[in-house]
């Protein structure tokens, strides 16, 4: 089990890799209910809304940095603060790359700040935010 302290300002959460395809992209926009055709339909999205390609969604990416850190923290602790902002548009056939970094750790109150990201493969920041978790005594 890890706790508080076990970490350290400046540790890193795992990185994963994402590389969405025209049918993640579709049916994570079914189940969201967002019927915006930049997130599937190829020829409306270059044609009519002058996107390179499809446009892959502001929040799957942030439904990935929440998995980052839940999945880095497992079942020893709570996620309870998190934002996100989508800063720069990413499309089908670019591999995303999710992952953080310890920014704070407050043993007196169990809490962890956390800066994340999506990044591109070469390193530029897509989509930066923040969480706030809180370890079990």
């Amino acid at each position: 089990m890890r706790s508080i302290e076990d970490i350290q300002v400046g540790d890193c959460l795992p990185e994963r890799r994402h590389a969405p395809t025209n049918v993640s992209l579709f049916l994570y926009n079914a189940a969201i209910w967002n019927a915006h055709r930049i997130h599937y339909d190829a020829g409306y999205t270059t044609e009519v809304e002058k996107h390179p390609a499809i446009v892959v969604d502001g929040p799957l990416q942030g439904d990935w940095l929440t998995q980052a850190v839940i999945n880095w923290l497992g079942d020893d602790g709570d996620l309870i603060e998190f934002e996100y902002s989508n800063r720069r548009a990413s499309y089908l056939g670019e591999t995303l790359i999710s992952g953080g970094r310890i920014e704070a750790v407050r043993p007196a109150d169990l809490e962890a700040e956390i800066s994340v990201f999506v990044k591109s493969e070469a390193g530029e920041i897509m989509t930066p935010g923040r969480a706030t978790v809180r370890f079990r005594r």
